[in-house]
């Protein structure tokens, strides 16, 4: 049995039953992540030992039937902006150094670490996690397991292909513009970006109140049972949401009632390439088939680009302001870019943002009274080349100009999914984005489990061509 193959809840019941143990489980993981390694890079370093220790420990509790907890023997991926206690946490960059003393997780790190979750290293992100792509000084260029020539998205790139690889079944994921959604979709799993504050985030993101941390998975339910453990307030995080009780319990009911908005291409302002549009909306059909009220329309926003921009840029430029010449001629050229338009930016432009920020929450606010959820595609396109941060003839400078569906909702802090849904032509993963109103992240699981359940959507694992 390929134990890299199973979710988490799989795995966690094969451990009970006795058919196979947290030991094969991580050093199948493992191998699996070191076969993939030299083409996907994948990984910012491996924990092997100390995997491999917490396995065996793992082991032998379920042995004697006492678990530590929900995760008790699962691997799992940390993105490389969250703390790790013992290892250097980089970001990505060479501006920071190894050296220094490493003795804190940040919150949701700790809470897998409570609920025994074996930790097989630190994924890989582009620098500060600034674009949509995964590539930076520090580390290259992290590709696609599907294609290799192509970009795994980003910025939680590294984590996105580690679970397509089947190197764990979970993996924490940070997004501050679509950057848990973006390479999901291009990898071909699930990833949910949770309501602003519903995981705590320590030390806090310097791109502010848009960067949430949530579960990469193989589906809906590993993501509800990873939601579970993560949720829930720190002290060190004072907009942390209190608990809001058990989101494996919410899945249950499927999608008959659910009232669905469905915008194939937000108001006509996106260009979705064919093999996308339909995949979606074959998607939508289904939810239909399964008993949802489906309706084609609009939210009522026009595209919030410039605001977005304004957050993101200054919150680069705070991230850099105190950096000599030297440390700025150590930065991704892109990043460093993005920082000098920031750092030209007043407060009366940030406070704008926030004003135009502020009004699309409230539109959202409103349709959602209407309806339950909106479902879009989550990217108009396919995976593109590695190593680039937009695809080849884009007319847009920016990652945020080819990924119009994922950012408004940081901006709202809505929590928002994305779902695999089929493939292009040319074998390349397409996603389906699944957004409800805040603090409604049960609908957004409960929708997307029904998918799973009803066999509408499989979870796989992908080798890449040559391993």
């Amino acid at each position: 049995m390929q134990l890299t193959d199973l979710t988490a809840r799989r795995l966690l019941d094969g451990y009970r039953k006795g058919e196979f143990s947290p030991v094969e489980a991580v050093e199948q993981a493992l191998a699996a992540a070191r076969r993939a390694e030299p083409s996907v890079n994948a990984f910012v370093r491996f924990t092997e030992d100390e995997a491999l220790a917490r396995a065996r420990e793992s082991a032998e509790r379920w042995r004697r039937g006492e678990p530590t907890g929900l995760l008790d023997g699962v691997p799992v991926t940390v993105k490389d902006l969250l703390l790790m206690r013992g290892y250097p946490t980089l970001r990505g960059s060479r501006t920071l150094s190894e050296q220094g003393v490493f003795d804190e997780d940040a919150p949701s790190v700790a809470r897998l670490r409570e609920q025994g979750a074996v930790f097989l290293g630190k994924t890989t992100t582009p620098e500060f996690g600034w674009k949509g792509v995964t590539d930076s000084p520090l580390t290259g260029v992290t590709r696609n397991p599907y294609d290799v020539s192509r970009t795994t998205g980003g910025s939680s790139g590294g984590s996105a292909a580690a679970v397509a690889l089947g190197a764990g079944p979970l993996s924490l994921g940070t997004d501050g513009g679509g950057s848990i959604r973006i390479p999901a979709a291009f990898c071909g799993i699930f990833g949910l970006k949770p309501t602003y504050g519903r995981v705590p985030l320590y030390p806090a993101s310097p791109f502010g109140t848009l960067s949430h941390v949530g579960p990469m998975t193989r589906d809906a339910a590993d993501a509800a049972l990873m939601l579970d453990v993560i949720a829930g307030p720190d002290a060190r995080d004072w907009s942390a949401l209190p608990p809001a009780g058990s989101f494996t319990q919410a899945l249950t009911g499927g999608a008959r009632g659910l009232r669905i908005a469905y915008s194939p291409s937000l108001g006509g302002q996106v260009a979705v390439q064919p093999a996308v549009a339909a995949a979606v909306r074959r998607t939508v059909a289904a939810l239909a088939d399964l008993g949802a009220y489906v309706e084609e329309t609009d939210p009522d926003f026009s595209e919030p680009l410039e605001a977005f921009h304004t957050l993101w840029f200054t919150g680069a430029a705070r991230i850099t302001q105190r950096f000599s010449p030297h440390r700025r001629g150590l930065l991704d050229p892109g990043l460093r870019e993005i920082c000098a338009q920031g750092a030209r930016m007043s407060a009366l432009d940030y406070l704008a943002a926030v004003d135009a920020r502020t009004d699309l929450g409230r539109r959202m606010g409103r349709f959602h009274e209407r309806y339950d959820l909106l479902v879009t595609p989550t990217l108009p396109l396919t995976a593109f080349e590695a190593g680039a941060e937009v695809p080849r003839g884009s007319a847009h400078r920016r990652w945020t100009g080819w990924t119009p569906f994922t950012y408004p909702f940081n901006l709202t802090q809505q929590p928002a999914a994305t779902v695999p849904v089929g493939r292009d032509g040319a074998g390349l993963p397409i996603g389906m984005q699944i957004v409800a109103a805040r603090h409604r992240d049960d609908l957004v699981l409960r929708a997307a489990h029904a998918l799973y359940a009803a066999d509408v959507v499989v979870p796989e694992v992908v080798t890449p061509a040559g391993t």
